[in-house]
């Protein structure tokens, strides 16, 4: 394949590339990576965009839904000229095959964490060795969710067995601890009790390996594996929404696992109530145990994550830093904890005292994002506002131009100005597809090239969206 090409000399983006994927295996985790990214190839830097080539069509989908916002905003940070990322099928059939896993027969064995015996061995996803009870920072926010937890944990292993909570259900923003907590119990079980059977694994990964069963005729032995364990674990189940086949096999693990008490365990980003695209059945069983929720984190919980954090990593930082980082960086958990690898990174690496100037210095673009957080709901009002027509109008399923045009607008503002995937922007305009909002993207991009009143439209709107974030 022909270099990528690019103004810059070809060492720099492909260093620049390098660190970009090694952030997203960072994010996303080992499993996920290695299932839905590791096959990205770059094919192309040009000017203000890049192309990335992926094997199959159903990976081009995937990765364009799920991942190509995150995979535009690191090669931003990289090079803040890049400000569009293309995802295309790069390969024919030979390369499409490859993509899948080999037959069972072939397939190496993956690494896991689970304390399940060989034959489950290739369908779990890899433990992070840091998220373990010890280390979870336990506050109002999440103290419920912690407790949960614990019990299920504590009650899934030694003589005295039982299902307190069936299934347990944890729901909560990005970065807040859901996955710990996942993790957590994994390690808890594994450690106490190795004989019993334990899957973990993303709901990403459970659609991945139901498709491969489909393609390889081997549904049964799908079927045996998942149903055979004492404890299934499945993190993000939104991911599963409007998958309707993947939907009805999860429907039906879950009830022969909770028919036969064994234990079930749930994470994703909203309560059953509200998760949208699963199916009324599905969601009426997700909220038969326990449903725990993780609220955004206080001030005083931040302090004491960035405390223990630095007490980890045998650190003395300035706890005047510790409570500038507190206030200011309040998204999640995982954000918080970036930085401060990047003030320790930064002070080892150049061998500056940490302060607070360093600090600003170090995060100046993690900083203005956090001053700038725009929501959709706020997108959505000022672009009402803007083009005189009905905030219900964002929701609705007119087509007139004077309705759709300005719907459009919103949906290129909400994919620039905010870290929402495109099937979340998607869903808070009406429950329209990714595709709708991936068509609307690219549709104000072409007219704003030409149309000089549009762009001058989007210009403002962004302007004042970005003024009213950071008051």
């Amino acid at each position: 394949m022909a270099k990528p090409t690019t103004p810059a000399s070809g060492g720099d983006v492909q260093a620049q590339w390098a660190r970009v994927r090694g952030r997203l295996r960072e994010e996303f985790g080992e499993a996920a990576f290695r299932s839905w990214l590791k096959s990205m190839t770059l094919a192309e830097v040009d000017e203000n965009r890049v192309r990335i080539g992926v094997p199959t069509r159903f990976l081009r989908d995937w990765v364009a839904a799920h991942y190509a916002d995150r995979v535009r905003a690191l090669w931003n940070a990289e090079n803040a000229a890049i400000t569009a990322v293309d995802i295309f099928v790069s390969g024919g059939a030979a390369q499409a095959e490859s993509a899948l896993p080999p037959a069972p027969a072939t397939r190496e064995k993956e690494t896991i964490a689970a304390a399940e015996p060989s034959e489950d061995k290739e369908i779990g996803a890899a433990l992070d060795p840091r998220f373990t009870f010890e280390n979870f920072v336990v506050g109002k926010p999440n103290e419920l969710a912690h407790a949960a937890a614990r019990r299920v944990a504590e009650s899934s292993v030694g003589p005295g067995r039982s299902v307190p909570f069936n299934p347990l259900f944890l729901y909560g923003g990005v970065g807040l601890g859901k996955t710990h907590l996942m993790h957590a119990i994994a390690w808890h079980i594994r450690t106490h009790d190795p004989s019993r059977k334990l899957i973990y694994l993303s709901a990403e990964k459970f659609m991945y390996q139901f498709i491969r069963a489909l393609r390889f005729k081997d549904t049964m032995a799908f079927k045996g594996q998942f149903r055979s364990v004492d404890v299934l674990m499945i993190d993000d189940v939104q991911f599963i929404s409007g998958k309707d086949s993947t939907q009805e096999e999860f429907f039906h693990t879950f009830n022969a696992l909770v028919d036969q008490n064994r234990q079930v365990i749930i994470s994703a980003d909203k309560s059953p109530s509200d998760l949208e695209g699963m199916e009324e059945r599905m969601r009426s069983r997700l909220g038969w145990g326990l449903v725990a929720d993780i609220h955004p984190t206080t001030y005083e919980l931040r302090l004491g994550i960035l405390q223990a954090k630095a007490e980890q990593q045998r650190m003395q930082i300035p706890i005047k830093v510790l409570e500038f980082l507190a206030h200011k960086i309040t998204s999640n958990v995982r954000e918080l904890e970036g930085a401060l690898n990047r003030i320790i990174a930064h002070a080892q690496l150049v061998g500056r005292a940490i302060s607070i100037e360093s600090a600003q210095e170090v995060l100046h673009d993690l900083l203005r994002a956090n001053d700038r957080r725009v929501t959709i709901d706020e997108i959505q009002k000022r672009v009402a506002e803007h083009y005189n027509i009905r905030l219900a109008d964002m929701h609705s399923a007119r087509r007139a131009r004077a309705v759709a045009r300005p719907r459009q607008v919103a949906m290129y503002l909400c994919k620039q100005l905010t870290p929402r995937s495109l099937p979340e922007i998607g869903r808070k305009f009406g429950g329209r597809d990714h595709t709708t909002v991936m068509h609307a993207v690219r549709k104000i991009e072409e007219l704003r090239a030409n149309d000089r009143t549009l762009a001058e439209d989007i210009d403002l709107l962004r302007r004042m969206l970005e003024t009213r974030g950071a008051s």
